[in-house]
């Protein structure tokens, strides 16, 4: 069933102002990203890494930091995130994590004796474990790209092909730079960890599925309409296939809510990634894809037209 019927909206006109927004945004945040720099997961730094929160809410940022220099844990990383009063403390001593965990919190607890400290997880990896999980994750991330490039490859033509790429790359990293920069906010842990592959491999599929959706339109108009021009067959065809994209969206983006409000500090990071990479792999399927299929074509008609002139004269 059709959500929008017969809809005549014109995505191909604006499609430049929107391709160099997106291009600017992009040089922006990578820029900022430079210099504010990223924070990687316990996944892949290894230490002890542990959550508490103050019940109360009496301590501060300040105050926990000195109370964990006088426990013998001066060089721990601090952070609030979450809920108020919700903090994340991470050590480079390994060994065992419960052991470490518990003497943070029963210090913790001394040292703020009218509030109520809560030990709400508690993670342990060690630095050759988390080696191999960089490894093993960067690996996992070239092998589905280079897959994607040869499914792709012999789906569509060179064209589609590349603007499917192009578009693949900007979701990836829009969806990065959107998540470091919630991160450093404080506002969610979106450190890059394993939970955070694992949502850009999955925007990956779904980015790409979104594409195909709107390529293997355009393929089938243009043997319907021959003779159309290039950008009537897109915006014909993004219309034709717009329902199916918003229910499909929508109700993905439904269920990723809920995980981010209810599904707690462990899926929060995947779920808003996952979030966020859909809303982005949306939007390139429109302006991203289909508009750099239409600027190479003219690029490669123009250059066609400038050979048979240079010819003939």
């Amino acid at each position: 069933m059709d959500l929008i019927k017969k809809t005549d909206i014109d995505f191909v006109t604006p499609r430049n102002k929107f391709f160099m927004a997106s291009a600017i945004l992009t040089v922006v945040g990578a820029i900022a990203i430079f210099f504010a720099g990223v924070d990687l997961g316990i996944d892949f730094t290894g230490g002890t890494q542990i959550t508490v929160k103050f019940q109360k809410n009496t301590a501060t940022t300040e105050d926990i930091r000195a109370a964990l220099g006088t426990l013998g844990f001066g060089n721990a990383e601090l952070k609030s995130f979450g809920s108020e009063g919700e903090f994340l403390i991470r050590v480079q001593s390994v060994g065992n994590a419960s052991q470490v965990s518990q003497d943070m919190v029963t210090g913790l607890q001394t040292k703020f004796s009218t509030d109520v400290v809560e030990l709400l997880g508690a993670d342990n990896v060690e630095s050759k474990i988390s080696s191999e999980l960089a490894w093993e994750s960067a690996i996992a991330l070239v092998v589905s790209f280079l897959v994607m490039l040869i499914y792709v490859a012999f789906r569509f033509e060179f064209v589609y092909g590349l603007g499917s790429i192009v578009a693949l790359l900007h979701d990836v990293t829009m969806a990065f730079i959107i998540s470091v920069i919630f991160n450093k906010t404080g506002l969610l842990n979106l450190e890059f960890n394993i939970n955070a592959i694992a949502a850009y491999l999955t925007i990956l599929g779904y980015s790409i599925n979104d594409k195909v959706v709107v390529f293997d339109r355009i393929r089938e108009n243009r043997e319907k309409h021959k003779g159309m021009p290039l950008s009537e067959l897109v915006n014909l065809s993004i219309n034709e296939t717009l329902s199916r994209t918003l229910i499909t969206g929508v109700s993905v983006l439904a269920a990723l809510l809920v995980l981010v409000f209810f599904g707690g500090d462990v899926l929060e990071g995947f779920a808003f990634t996952m979030f966020v990479g859909i809303v982005v792999g949306t939007y390139s399927s429109i302006y991203i894809a289909a508009s750099f299929v239409i600027w190479y074509s003219d690029r490669i008609k123009h250059k066609r037209i400038g050979h048979v002139h240079s010819a003939k004269g």
